[in-house]
């Protein structure tokens, strides 16, 4: 019976693991089987198997005056690459400075930053908004990179990794050795954090990309919109115009970035299972 049970859970576990496969990327697959469809196509419901109007649907969308689909990813992987640089970067220079510093205001300060998690932020838009404005940035893409650099979310994440991944005593080694705190932190802690910096770096990419609300509130000119906003123009004013293909066609496109960050930065990933440090 022992045997027979443990031939069993092996297969129920791939079992288990295929099917949650097939479901997570069922949906990129029905995705990419639209982009080749025609609007009349589409109209009609769903198929399994692909269109002819994939070429067209590309020149369609590249093609379309009313909006600039190449300038758009150009500036979605400006934002989404700037934002996930600095987020992770200085995020991960706050985290080491509560961990590795001891000072009075430690305690306040971490509590004050764990405060700022749980507001939300259309809460504080229409003041952020009012700030960008009068600071002359409004119609700009620096709005949507530079707050970027304090991210609550991840600097709780980076401060767990340290606490279980970084000792204190390789930290007062380097010192002892007469090593610089940001030369300390720039050529010691920080590779011991890259599975740490890549899982966020790729949320934040991520966040950043898909991100509408406040794009939508501070840019207004075309030649500076992201992905979201153009694919949000791509309906138009006229609901029975718009064409189903092309915005297939353009999710499809907006997509492509997103998988190659994630492809160059999965071995980072999997490395995180070892913590990839010195440990006590």
């Amino acid at each position: 019976m022992k045997k027979t049970g443990s031939r069993v859970r092996p297969v129920f576990a791939h079992i288990v693991l295929i099917l949650l496969s097939f479901m997570c990327l069922f949906f990129f697959y029905v995705l990419i089987i639209n982009a080749t469809r025609s609007h009349g196509d589409l109209q009609k419901g769903f198929s399994a198997l692909p269109g002819k109007y994939f070429l067209q649907n590309l020149k369609n969308v590249a093609n379309d005056g009313s909006f600039p689909m190449f300038r758009g990813i150009l500036n979605s992987v400006i934002v989404s690459s700037c934002s996930a640089a600095l987020c992770t970067y200085f995020s991960s220079l706050t985290a080491y400075g509560l961990y590795a510093y001891e000072f009075k205001a430690r305690k306040v300060a971490f509590t004050f930053i764990m405060a700022i998690l749980v507001m939300p932020t259309q809460v504080t838009a229409m003041g952020f908004l009012r700030l960008m404005t009068k600071m002359g940035l409004y119609d700009s893409l620096l709005p949507l990179i530079i707050p970027s650099i304090a991210s609550p979310a991840v600097f709780y994440f980076m401060y767990s990794y340290l606490q279980s991944s970084l000792p204190l005593s390789l930290v007062e080694a380097a010192r002892i050795d007469g090593s610089g705190e940001f030369h300390t932190f720039n050529r010691i802690v920080l590779p011991i954090m890259k599975p740490a910096i890549a899982v966020q770096a790729i949320f934040t990419f991520v966040g950043s990309w898909n991100n509408y609300f406040v794009p939508a509130l501070i840019i207004q000119s075309k030649n500076k919109m992201t992905v979201p906003i153009l694919i949000a123009t791509l309906r138009g004013a006229d609901y029975m115009s718009f064409d189903m293909g092309k915005i297939y066609m353009m999710i499809t496109v907006a997509i492509v970035p997103i998988i190659i960050v994630y492809l160059l930065l999965s071995k980072y990933i999997i490395a995180g299972v070892t913590l990839g440090g010195v440990k006590e």
